[in-house]
């Protein structure tokens, strides 16, 4: 359930960025409220995968300030990183999971890179995790047997085996075709409803982002363009944003 009442549980506020040549961000200001699904969406080298990568501080700002849960994360070295990393968990493109490991071993890594050693309570908690997303059943096979749709899931249950309160999710649904995408949606809705978890979404997913957002940012050259509900945005006024939402394009050939 989101909650206003409180401080959001990410507060960016003027995060600039550059990498070489190029000025990716030039002073964003977002919030994510607890328990609320936000979704970036815009152009490709907008800076929206930069922008998600400087809250798990594996970026680290030319100028801006970004927290978590109340904790300034700029800053801090990577040994002092473990608090936030305990509360937001990061799904990748590829899922990134160990192949030679089982799907029931890769969900369990992070638990025995947190020092978790208690034998029963790692095997709970990951049966628990595979369970959330369906995958209870396939615990015992690796990553090549599994199907895209299948790898992104056992992501997310690594993502949430640490309880952690908050996943970025970077392109979820990138190369699923539509009904497993919808899986991936859904599993994103339930974390959400059942246990309250916060969610930044990076997707160029028009379905995917209608279904799950609560709120959603647009980027374009550096700067915030929009901020607001699914509503607000299928009324927006401004034409980049209906021509990207209608994926248009003014080709002169």
């Amino acid at each position: 359930m989101i909650d206003r009442n409180q401080e959001p549980f990410i507060r960016i506020r003027g995060l600039h960025k550059r990498i070489g040549w190029q000025e990716i961000l030039r002073g964003i200001d977002l919030d994510v409220w607890r328990g609320e699904t936000l979704c970036i969406i815009g152009p490709s080298g907008e800076g929206k995968t930069v922008t998600m990568k400087h809250v798990i501080g594996l970026m680290q700002p030319d100028a801006g300030t970004v927290q978590v849960d109340g904790i300034q994360v700029n800053g801090l070295r990577e040994r002092e990183l473990a608090p936030v990393r305990q509360r937001v968990s990061m799904l990748f493109q590829n899922a990134a999971l160990f192949d030679s490991l089982t799907v029931e071993r890769n969900v369990a890594f992070p638990l025995l890179e947190a020092g978790v050693r208690d034998k029963k309570e790692i095997k709970d908690r990951v049966r628990e995790a595979l369970e959330v997303v369906g995958l209870d059943k396939h615990g015992d096979k690796l990553p090549v047997n599994l199907s895209g749709g299948m790898r992104k899931r056992a992501g997310i249950a690594r993502a949430i085996v640490t309880r952690a309160q908050c996943i970025l999710y970077d392109e979820p649904t990138s190369s699923l075709d539509p009904v497993v995408s919808d899986v991936i949606d859904t599993v994103i809705l339930r974390l959400q409803e059942r246990h309250g978890i916060t969610s930044l979404v990076v997707t160029h997913d028009m379905k995917s982002l209608f279904k799950i957002a609560d709120r959603i940012a647009m980027l374009k050259d550096g700067l915030l363009l929009f901020l607001g509900t699914k509503e607000e945005l299928r009324a927006s006024e401004n034409p980049v944003v209906q021509d990207f939402i209608n994926g248009r394009a003014e080709v002169d050939f």
